[in-house]
């Protein structure tokens, strides 16, 4: 599988609360063609497909950030339910990595939905600023929206 082998360092990382995760992730990626800068583009126009696995964990995703977000903007969410939140989303971020089986040209178009993803965890892992990772995550929920065949789906209102 195409994610395991490039995002699983960072996502472990990340797991252990490393701050280099980030830079972990970008040099992953740089290393199987995909850069941190890289842009989503569609499948020739349709949206590129996923699978059960992905669906069930960017599902997950997105319920633990629409749970989240009217606490966050009221700047009621302390640095304890960041750091919970943060190892959710991470727990579904493993799972999709352990589980999602795309072809390569989807598994390089979710790489940059992933990375944005694994941004947002550091971001809300970090001493200042958390909510710019959750602001980062939800962000990332829209683009796979927008670039994924997820029926269904629906970008949070932040």
């Amino acid at each position: 599988m195409f994610i395991s082998k490039t995002i699983l360092p960072a996502v472990v990382a990340l797991g252990l609360g490393l701050a280099l995760a980030p830079a972990a992730a970008a040099e992953t990626h740089s290393h199987h063609g995909a850069s941190a800068t890289a842009k989503l583009t569609l499948d020739h126009g349709k949206k590129w497909q996923t699978d059960a696995a992905l669906r069930r964990g960017m599902g997950e995703i997105r319920s633990a950030m629409a749970q989240s977000l009217e606490p966050i903007h009221k700047g009621a969410f302390t640095p304890a339910q960041y750091d919970a939140l943060a190892m959710r989303i991470q727990g579904q971020l493993d799972d999709v990595v352990r589980n999602c089986k795309l072809p390569e040209a989807a598994d390089q178009q979710l790489h940059v939905v992933l990375e944005q993803i694994i941004d947002g965890v550091a971001g809300m892992k970090a001493a200042t600023a958390r909510d710019k990772g959750a602001v980062k995550i939800v962000q990332a929920l829209g683009q796979y929206g927008k670039y994924f065949d997820h029926a269904g789906w629906q970008p949070l209102q932040h």
